[in-house]
């Protein structure tokens, strides 16, 4: 049982990340930056979710590399380009902003963007080499992916576009990894603004633990188990569900706690002492607190005011 709601809490959290990636990819924020950074440094720029396996080439030109385009067509070059995304990814996710270089010496860079500790996406740049590439470096790479196993066509036309692949100095490079990281930033806020209003909506997440929580208040409501429920790291859940309710996790369960409270003090021949630990509180005078703090007034006047109503 305990299996079986994990895996529906994670793949409610997954279907809430996928449609935030969605509505990432289609912001103007993204979009603008993107061109900015494009512009601004001759680099590809990419936005890929987490929740994926693939890593091919992008259906967008501005992102391609002439010389990854024609490693593409040789099936142990792909596939060794995609190992290193992978690894490159697992990497991201780990330690943050991180590049590698694949087998061709081509250098590629992600970084992550966070919702909570959780990772929506990546942005991804590169397909650049840090030293200009030669004749030498060139054999090295031919006689990787196998050159029998391709025409002297093919040799040539990936000789070519090898030798035009652009070159970036590592310190340049680095710095134009800065700018990405920061604009990662950027997007991992929006996303959480993303996550507290969907569509006008409550958050799925937070509906999540709501219900949890209204289906357990007479139990210890701990934050770590509330925050798994719905799908979230702790310091995200309490700033998001902050946001959406304008009160902590502890406030909330004791309002929610306090209204039914209010409706069990309606029955004259149960004593305040079995509601307070009927409701989930620890001890009468932790309940009499919070109700007073909450209400104005204390449990048995509040019983007594409502009683002489409902008698008059």
């Amino acid at each position: 049982m305990h299996e079986g709601s994990d895996r529906e809490n994670s793949s409610v959290h997954k279907s809430l990340q996928q449609r935030l990636f969605e509505r990432l990819v289609e912001s103007e924020r993204f979009l603008v930056y993107q061109n900015a950074f494009r512009s601004a440094t001759g680099l590809p720029l990419r936005i890929v979710s987490a929740d994926t396996d693939s890593w091919c080439l992008d259906h967008n030109a501005a992102n391609r590399s002439p010389f990854c385009e024609k490693l593409n067509l040789c099936n142990t070059a792909c596939g060794a380009c995609i190992a290193v995304n992978q690894k490159l990814m697992k990497l991201a996710e780990v330690i943050g902003p991180s590049t590698c270089h694949c087998f061709a010496g081509l250098a590629a860079t992600a970084v992550p963007v966070k919702l909570g500790a959780s990772t929506v996406a990546y942005l991804k740049t590169g397909q650049v080499f840090s030293r200009p590439p030669n004749e030498e470096s060139f054999e090295k790479v031919l006689s990787m992916i196998g050159a029998k196993t391709i025409t002297k066509k093919q040799v040539a036309i990936l000789r070519d576009a090898y030798m035009q692949t652009r070159t970036v100095d590592p310190e340049r490079y680095q710095s134009m990894v800065t700018l990405l990281a920061s604009f990662a930033e950027q997007l991992s806020q929006h996303c959480e603004q993303l996550s507290i209003v969907e569509s006008g909506s409550e958050p799925e997440a937070i509906a999540k633990a709501k219900k949890y929580i209204h289906e357990n208040l007479d139990q210890a409501l701990q934050l770590p188990q509330v925050a798994r429920v719905a799908g979230l790291s702790e310091s995200h859940f309490c700033r998001i569900f902050k946001e959406v309710t304008q009160l902590t996790l502890t406030d909330y369960v004791n309002r929610c706690r306090i209204e039914w409270a209010k409706r069990e003090l309606l029955r004259p021949e149960v004593r305040i002492s079995e509601i307070a630990y009927q409701i989930g509180y620890q001890s009468l005078s932790q309940f009499n607190r919070s109700f007073a703090r909450i209400v104005g007034t204390s449990p048995t006047l509040f019983r007594k005011e409502k009683m002489e109503k409902l008698t008059a």
